[in-house]
């Protein structure tokens, strides 16, 4: 029997418990750096698996490792376990059926981008173990890919120092190696200060945030005609000032990601 279809052998026979971890994370969708109870059912099976665990990586409290081996070179597999804001979502409906409005959701897979990276770490792990390579595997739990980016703090912290291949995939509709392209993300929040004012009896004393953010946004459109094909620009709001649309607000904040493309 080659190499690979020991592995495939050992995922198989783990598969349902893995199977179980990324329906729990489905289950309980957490937003960038808030990730405590998938990071714990993440840790919880790394424990279960016999891996050596590190908490708090890089000194984030939703990042954990899980290491096997002793010696030789060092496999590293990426997972993550993130969901989004707004995104929440009955499981196996291909239509807009949200189990609470407005809520988290795993729209981009994450529950199964963590549990399945743990999956293949695991799977090599036991080969390692069986046929007496000497190597480490090495799984990384990576904590607020949607717009934290952990990855970042884990590399300034040195995480990645050692390892010889770093290895990570991403649901799809479609099986494919990617390229190694990416939209490279900058956000920056713009806060504006005016003067509160009453808008009906004396708005001329006012000077609307609200205005300045919104003539900011437009500009921004503006910009797209003239951007590279390649870039993106984005923007939210906030905070608007308030409620009240008698009162010229006097505080307000956007913020703009810009995404440009990096090999």
């Amino acid at each position: 029997m080659q190499n690979s279809d020991i592995i495939w052998d050992n995922v198989d026979r783990h598969r349902e418990a893995f199977i179980g971890l990324s329906d729990r994370v489905f289950d309980t969708p957490e937003t960038l750096y808030g990730e405590f109870r998938s990071v714990a059912e993440h840790r919880a099976m790394l424990a279960e698996q016999g891996f050596r665990i590190t908490d708090d990586a890089a000194g984030i409290p939703t990042a954990v490792l899980g290491e096997a081996g002793d010696e030789g070179p060092v496999i590293a597999i990426l997972g993550e376990f993130d969901a989004l804001p707004g995104l929440s979502q009955a499981p196996g409906v291909a239509e807009h059926q949200p189990l609470e409005h407005g809520g988290n959701g795993h729209g981009c897979g994450h529950n199964l981008l963590g549990s399945a990276a743990m999956l293949a770490a695991t799977a090599v792990k036991d080969w390692l173990a069986a046929s007496g390579v000497k190597a480490r595997v090495r799984y990384y739990g990576c904590p607020a890919e949607e717009g934290g980016a952990a990855k970042t703090f884990m590399v300034r912290d040195g995480l990645f120092d050692d390892v010889d291949v770093a290895i990570s995939w991403h649901p799809a509709t479609y099986t494919s190696v990617s390229r190694a392209t990416s939209l490279a993300n900058t956000r920056i929040d713009f806060t504006f200060h005016g003067k509160a004012a009453h808008a009906a009896g004396a708005p001329e004393l006012g000077r609307s945030a609200l205005d300045a953010v919104e003539l900011m946004n437009v500009g921004i459109n503006y910009m797209r005609e003239h951007m590279p094909d390649e870039a993106r620009v984005h923007y939210a709001y906030l905070d608007a000032g308030g409620a009240a649309p008698n009162v010229v607000q006097h505080k307000a904040t956007t913020i703009c990601a810009r995404a440009s493309m990096s090999g």
